[in-house]
């Protein structure tokens, strides 16, 4: 059973007023923002995975930046099927994911786990849908763009809505949007020849049952009983362990590859060295990543705090008189990226080496808003 305090993070089957456009306290203007709403001449959507953790935050995102629709479907598996949502003022019944699901649905939402984009992307591509997938089904296939907006947004030129044709655009892993926000402004301006990483994952990433699973194992372990493991087969409150992705035959988990090999490919560089190392650590929402650079080209602390400041999508937080640093809880539902502790890499001879602190929400930018971002720009 959800908790309220679980239900309003992730806003499941909510009221009303839950979706209406509001303002929200962004860190930084998004450069791909949309202002329209509910238009006859807008596109028509469909959300696929509506109900779970980033399909609710898909229906945010959309309202919060007023993007244009002339009508959205709500698609969900068999057991959410024809239970009613409330998206700005209008009562929707959620539909079953069919063969039929994307007649006349010109982009198509997806969030529902790789096995169900395999089998539905491309259906609805058939339909003449442009899919905007969330899942790691098709990020390396060489067919299919992996897209940061703020990054590499000509990877999907000529893709249009209008066009007459499908698509598929893959949405890239959490923990590879908010590092490549930070460091490819850097990458830009120096050329990095060699990336390590150290991530600190929430639970969002494991999906909304994780994050209800965390808070009720908080109050159990501060009540003394022991957790329950449902989601993790170990203690998440008040504990860090490997991410749970599995573990591949050269010793790194599939989580920490994702990070690799989609940098090379949203890069278009196959010769950046990159190792990550992913942990998860018993926060809600927003990922943190110590990120380490060694650059081609001289780049000093100070220039690259410049450059970070003019970023599009990032905010530089870096106080070091007062220790003021980024931190999961003030990027929590947040647009932007956060970047801070920005110093020389001590390590490395002269300015060629950098060390930051990265910090986004990973529902979020990390997932929903990247793919909205990439909505915008079909249109």
């Amino acid at each position: 059973m959800n908790s309220p305090a679980v239900a309003r993070r992730h806003r499941l089957f909510s009221s009303p007023s839950t979706f209406s456009s509001k303002s929200r306290t962004n860190l930084k203007y998004t450069p791909f923002a949309v202002r329209m709403g509910l238009r006859e001449d807008g596109p028509s959507l469909a959300v696929v995975g509506v109900t779970g953790a980033v399909g609710q935050e898909f229906l945010s995102v959309l309202s919060d930046r007023d993007f244009p629709y002339r009508s959205i479907k709500m698609l969900a598996s068999k057991r959410s099927a024809g239970k009613h949502l409330n998206f700005q003022g209008k009562d929707y019944v959620i539909e079953e994911l069919n063969h039929d699901s994307f007649n006349g649905v010109d982009i198509a939402l997806f969030s529902a786990g790789g096995s169900i984009s395999k089998e539905f992307g491309p259906i609805a591509v058939d339909c003449g849908s442009i899919v905007v997938d969330n899942s790691s089904a098709f990020r390396m296939d060489e067919n299919v763009p992996l897209v940061i907006p703020e990054v590499n947004p000509q990877a999907m030129e000529g893709i249009k809505v209008g066009s007459g044709k499908g698509a598929l655009i893959a949405n890239p892993n959490c923990s590879t949007i908010i590092c490549l926000m930070a460091a490819t402004p850097l990458h830009r301006r120096a050329k990095v020849i060699r990336m390590v990483v150290s991530t600190y994952q929430a639970a969002s990433g494991a999906g909304a049952a994780a994050m209800e699973e965390l808070e009720l194992q908080t109050r159990e372990v501060l009540e003394g009983k022991p957790p329950t493991c449902n989601i993790f087969n170990q203690q998440y409150a008040f504990n860090l362990f490997s991410h749970n992705a599995p573990v591949l035959s050269n010793g790194y988990n599939e989580e920490e590859m994702k990070l690799v090999k989609e940098t090379r490919k949203i890069w278009n560089d196959m010769d950046v060295k990159v190792t990550a190392t992913c942990i998860r650590v018993p926060v809600m929402r927003a990922h943190a990543e110590s990120v380490n650079l060694q650059f081609e080209k001289p780049l000093d602390e100070d220039t690259a705090k410049d450059i970070l400041k003019n970023a599009p999508g990032v905010v530089v937080i870096d106080d070091r008189a007062s220790n003021k640093f980024p931190t999961p809880l003030e990027v929590s539902n947040k647009d932007d990226v956060a970047v801070g502790r920005i110093r020389r890499d001590v390590s490395q001879d002269g300015d060629h080496g950098l060390d930051i602190f990265v910090c986004g929400d990973q529902i979020r930018k990390g997932a929903a808003l990247n793919a909205i971002q990439i909505a915008e720009m079909l249109l």
